[in-house]
Order: C-alpha cells, then sequence, then structure tokens
C-alpha cells in the first residue's frame, strides 16, 4: 500500500492512471479547508515584483499536478516519522558518535539532506523545522564528542560549528542540507552567521585556520577545516577513528568486519598533502556567503582559487591533477604524478573486505567548483573545461579484443580500468549549462531529456507515480530497522531517508539534482508564495517544465482549488541569477525584462508559459523576489562576464 493512503501503489501505467483520478478526488476532498476563506473573500496585501500576469483560463487538474502535490504531502508525512525515529527532542540523531571516512560526524547531518531543498518547493514548514532542529542538535552534538585516538579530533570533532579537518568527499556530503538552507530560510540570522564564518576558513579571515595560500592558490591540504590544514602523511586512524568492537554491535556500510578491516580500509590514504581537486566543494561556501549580499571578497576569492584549477587543467593537456604540492606545483605532493594522492586518477587499494582491488578516483567532484563559477560569472570557459577533460579521457579509447574501450583510471603504466562506456562524469552538467545539442553526445538515453524534447507526453505522470513507491519503500526500510541508538552508527539510516526530490526537482524546476556534494542548486526557474512570504509552490498550485533551451523555458502552471485563487512569484534560477525578457502566454506576448513575475491564478485555471530567457545574467541573490525589491537590489541589470 502507500504510505498513508488506502490507496494502491501503482504498477503499471493504467494503475497511475487509475491513481491519479483517485488522487484528484482526494485533492478537491482536502481543498475545501480553504473554501471558507475564498467564499468570505478575504485577501493578504502583499509585495512582490511589479510584473505580473493573470491567468483565467480554465483548467481541469492533471493527473501530474495531482500526484506532484501529493507527493509534497507525502514527503512531508514521511519525513516526520523519520525524525520522530532517528532524532532525539535536542535534534541529537540517536546513535553511537564517531569520526572517520567509514562513519562520522558528515553522515549525521547527511541523513536530513534533500530536506531544506523540498521545503523550498513547496513541502510544509515543519519539514523546515525539523532540519534545523536536527542542524542545531548535530553541531552541539559533535562539538561534544571527542575522539581518542585521532589527534586533531581530541578537543571535538567540530570546532566553530565546522570539521575540524576532513576531506571535500565527507565534508560535502555532511554540509549538503546547510548549503541549500538558503533556498528557503536564507534570513535565519545564524545561518548568515555560519555561511560567512565557514567561507571565512578559506578567504583568509580566520588566522587559525590557515587553509588557504593565496600566492600559489591552493588549499594546502586534502584535510583541512576549522582547525586549518593536516600538512602530514595521513594515517590509518585519521581515516578510520578510534577502536570500535564491531562483531555482534554494528555493520559498517563498507563490509568490514571488525576494527582491524577498518584500518585495512584506509592503510594507503596517506598523500593528503597539498591541493587535491575535491576541494573545489569549499567553493560552495564562499559561493552562499557572496549570494547573501554580493560581498565581492567572496567572488574573489573563488574566482581565484577556480582560475587556478583551469590553469593547472590546460597545462596537464586537459586532464584536471590530482595533486598540486605545496608549491603550487602539479603532481609534486605525490613523488612528482600528477594522477598521484588520495582519492587521484591512480588511486586504486585493496578493498579488506573483499579481497579485491578498488578504483577510487574522485577527481569529478571537482565539478562542483567550475559550476559555482560559472553561476557567478556566466562565463562558458567553466564549463568549456570539463567538456575538453571529457574529450581528452575519451580520446585516449582503444578497441580491446575487437570492441571500443574506454579508459577511467591513469597510473605508472597508463591508462587502465577500461569499460565499453565512454567517460561521461559531469556530461550531464555540461549539457546543462551549455544547452547546446552536441554536448548531449555523451548521454546516452535519458527519459527527462526526451520528455523535454516532446517525445514522451506522459513521463511526468509515469514518474511521479513512481516516486511514491520510492518513498514507500523508505518507509517500510524504517520500519523494519531493529538498529538502537547504542548500536546505530550515523550512516545506517541514511537508506531509509524519505526525502524524494530527483524528479521534483527536474520537473518542477527544469532543474539538476543537486547530489550529496554541498553543491549550490542549478534551475532554470524556482516558485514563490507572496501571500505566505515564503519558498515554493503555493498550497494548490502545481507546476511542470516541459521545455528547456538557451533562451526558453516553457512552464505550465495550475490551480487545483476550484474555489480560491492563487498568486505565484516564478524567479528565474535559484539564485535570480537568469532574466525574463518577455512572456508568452495563451498567445499573447508581453515584455518582462526582469528575474522574476508574478502568475494570478483564478480558482480553477492553469496555462502554459513560454519564458524568453536570458541566463546567467544577473548576480546570483539568496533574497526571495520581494526582499530584492524591497532594498533596491538592481534585479534587472547584467554583471560582467
Amino acid at each position: 500500500m502507500c504510505l498513508h493512503s488506502a490507496l494502491p501503489c501503482p504498477r503499471t501505467p493504467r494503475q497511475s492512471r487509475r491513481l491519479s483520478v483517485c488522487l484528484a478526488a482526494l485533492a478537491l476532498t482536502l481543498l475545501t479547508s480553504g473554501f471558507a476563506r475564498a467564499v468570505a473573500g478575504s485577501s493578504t496585501e502583499t509585495t512582490g515584483p511589479s510584473t505580473s500576469v493573470s491567468i483565467n483560463t480554465p483548467m481541469a487538474p492533471p493527473a501530474w499536478a495531482v500526484l506532484e502535490r501529493e507527493l509534497l504531502r507525502a514527503n512531508s508525512i514521511a519525513c516526520r516519522e523519520f525524525f520522530q525515529k532517528y532524532f532525539d527532542d535536542r535534534g541529537y540523531l540517536k546513535c553511537v558518535e564517531r569520526w572517520g571516512g567509514d562513519d562520522g560526524p558528515d553522515d549525521a547531518i547527511e541523513n536530513l539532506s534533500d530536506w531544506p531543498i523540498l521545503h523550498a518547493l513547496g513541502a510544509s514548514d515543519f519539514v523546515l523545522e525539523m532540519y534545523k532542529k536536527g542542524w542545531e542538535g548535530h553541531l552541539r552534538q559533535y562539538t561534544q564528542a571527542k575522539t581518542k585516538q585521532v589527534p586533531f579530533a581530541r578537543g571535538g570533532m567540530y570546532y566553530k560549528e565546522f570539521p575540524v579537518m576532513f576531506d571535500w568527499l565527507h565534508n560535502g556530503e555532511g554540509l549538503t542540507p546547510f548549503d541549500l538552507q538558503g533556498l528557503a530560510d536564507p534570513n535565519d540570522a545564524r545561518f548568515q552567521a555560519r555561511v560567512r564564518r565557514f567561507a571565512g576558513f578559506y578567504v583568509g579571515d580566520d588566522p587559525e585556520a590557515p587553509n588557504y595560500d593565496a600566492g600559489h592558490k591552493i588549499i594546502r591540504s586534502m584535510f583541512n577545516g576549522s582547525r586549518g590544514p593536516l600538512l602530514r602523511k595521513a594515517t590509518a586512524v585519521d581515516w578510520a577513528g578510534d577502536p570500535i568492537e564491531v562483531a555482534g554491535h554494528f555493520k559498517p556500510l563498507h563490509g568490514e568486519h571488525n576494527y582491524a578491516q577498518m584500518l585495512a580500509h584506509f592503510e594507503k590514504y596517506n598523500d593528503i598533502v597539498g591541493d587535491n581537486p575535491m576541494n573545489l566543494e569549499a567553493t560552495s561556501l564562499a559561493f552562499n556567503a557572496y549570494a547573501l549580499a554580493q560581498d565581492p571578497k567572496y567572488k574573489n576569492w573563488l574566482l581565484e582559487y577556480v582560475d587556478a584549477w583551469v590553469d593547472r587543467t590546460r597545462a596537464n593537456h586537459d586532464i584536471i591533477p590530482s595533486n598540486v604540492g605545496l608549491d603550487g606545483v602539479i603532481g609534486s605532493g605525490a613523488g612528482g604524478k600528477w594522477y598521484g594522492g588520495v582519492y587521484g586518477w591512480g588511486f586504486t587499494v585493496r578493498d579488506p573486505a573483499t579481497g579485491k582491488m578498488s578504483n577510487r578516483n574522485n577527481h569529478h567532484l571537482a565539478i562542483t567548483g567550475f559550476g559555482n563559477a560559472l553561476l557567478l560569472t556566466g562565463n562558458h570557459k567553466y564549463v568549456d573545461i570539463w567538456r575538453k577533460l571529457i574529450d581528452a579521457v575519451n580520446a585516449n579509447g582503444r578497441k580491446i579484443d575487437g570492441q571500443m574501450m574506454y579508459p577511467t583510471m591513469y597510473g605508472d603504466d597508463g591508462w587502465y580500468a577500461f569499460t565499453p562506456r565512454k567517460y561521461s562524469n559531469g556530461a550531464l552538467n555540461v549539457w546543462y549549462w551549455s544547452m547546446d545539442p552536441r554536448d548531449r553526445q555523451w548521454l546516452g538515453e535519458n527519459g527527462w531529456l526526451n520528455f523535454l524534447d516532446g517525445k514522451d507526453p506522459d513521463y511526468a505522470e509515469r514518474t511521479f507515480a513512481q516516486e511514491f513507491l520510492t518513498i514507500r519503500g523508505h518507509i517500510v526500510g524504517l520500519r523494519a530497522d531493529r538498529t538502537t541508538p547504542q548500536t546505530r552508527l550515523a550512516d545506517d539510516p541514511l537508506a531509509y531517508n524519505p526525502a524524494t526530490v530527483y524528479a521534483l526537482v527536474n520537473l518542477m524546476l527544469g532543474g539538476l539534482y543537486p547530489g550529496h556534494v554541498g553543491s549550490p542548486l542549478h534551475c532554470r526557474v524556482r516558485y514563490f508564495d507572496p501571500e505566505k512570504q515564503r519558498a515554493g509552490v503555493p498550497d494548490d498550485v502545481a507546476a511542470l517544465v516541459d521545455h528547456l533551451n538557451d533562451t526558453q523555458t516553457g512552464i505550465t502552471l495550475v490551480n487545483l482549488n476550484p474555489v480560491a485563487g492563487h498568486s505565484v512569484v516564478v524567479q528565474g534560477g535559484a539564485y535570480a541569477e537568469h532574466q525574463f525578457t518577455n512572456v508568452t502566454v495563451n498567445g499573447s506576448k508581453r515584455a518582462v525584462d526582469a528575474p522574476s513575475l508574478t502568475v494570478e491564478l483564478a480558482p480553477g485555471s492553469g496555462a502554459r508559459l513560454l519564458l524568453t530567457t536570458r541566463r546567467y545574467a544577473n548576480p546570483p541573490s539568496m533574497k526571495f523576489p520581494w526582499d530584492q525589491t524591497r532594498h533596491g537590489t538592481v534585479v534587472a541589470t547584467s554583471h560582467s562576464k
């Protein structure tokens, strides 16, 4: 059965259509709560962008719209059950606190990943409230948690509410919900203070955290954070944390059966001194700080650091190196090997749980930094650099046993780890950022892109219906979970986090799901409720982006409420970085020239809007549209590229 419903979960397109009809009836029933207000004719005077469009065209609720509204509701209900099971009244995760790459502070708060973005889509306010409670709780929990054998965390795993020093594979995971909190609640004073403090660890504001070398334009170690960089080789204990009795108590997700195997997992994780492309994830901190109030120091630092990596990549024949020494020289921190270092192009180690060799190349996480620079400047050199990287790797393909194969790793003997599929890490980002049809060559079959091409009109309905099964699966797992606070590691609940937003981001926002890497949101549009003064579509309103190209955005907006009207603000991009130049509704075209517009939806109305869009035209801002107007922000002025 579907979560919190007596309706059967859909297993076929026919069942999906039947579910949609049933949900339409359910949604109309739920609307009765708003009838009294509508009949009474009450209204709320609000401020907002001066550009507005009125839609009065009757539209019967499409199946996708009913499913979308119910999916937001089901997500909210499921998140409440998850939080009640795994978090206590203080907001602490009910688990055994540990430090390390197997299980650590990043995993604790990663359990609430996608919750801020779920709220920013239009889910219930209590989703944001629970996230904030868990965020505050985990900061206290892991500031108090201390190691015995890991030297740099003996005074607390967090210092100044931030990891003391660790790699950005894990830092990025732990900061994912925080980095997206600004989409839902940018005016929170504690959030704003932390955004600036965290960025300060890298832009040079905090003398206790000398992570960045401005002379060589490097972050000085793979291990970095609020206590600065670790400038020695890392040990297995640094990575694995304090000893723990595994058998009969815990089931580490990496598959280790004892602490000795946990140490063996990280035995070769030594070469961390110097810069690593994963450190480009740290630029999200500076991006957020800039998006708060456009302070140029954050933009300047971010572009200086990313541009240094652009130069290194070009100097290395268009392939991003995985180690830069303290002297700023490519490979000098790994014996002269550009492919060296932990998580580098040549990082293949034995997995003690299986006895097999495992390739652990994580250079692709660097794409977050290039995306941040694109958001700040609109300069497509940050797209070109990754496009050329993809081409450069695939240029080393060869025929093996008569089949064309492509490499994924590089070591002392050259390219290795060949697969039949072309290297395509970051290819979806490249296409999305460029909107160049030629960049789709690496993507293969993609249902969402087919939908945007108009080839699969039922895709949205079918995909939304499937997401109910995803939520159901998480809740079934949660209810079957027999771990206790004494036998639960911080990453154990990750599999049951019910926040399911992938399809919603694609289809409501025309955006890329940001993942768990601490990336900002890249999307074509966002929505705001001017009546409630919050982010997200208003109650009863559904949105579907059905077309994207370099200059056009197609959206259908519908008000499912047949009695009450609604206003919705449509913004260009997650951070108002895109500019609308005109809008066409029902064949009527009018000029806009603003990053947002208000759409007035009459009861039971809907229409398709075609928005001519100038992408990356404005400095990114976290401010809600009415705050940009109220505070005199220039919202229709291009920035230099």
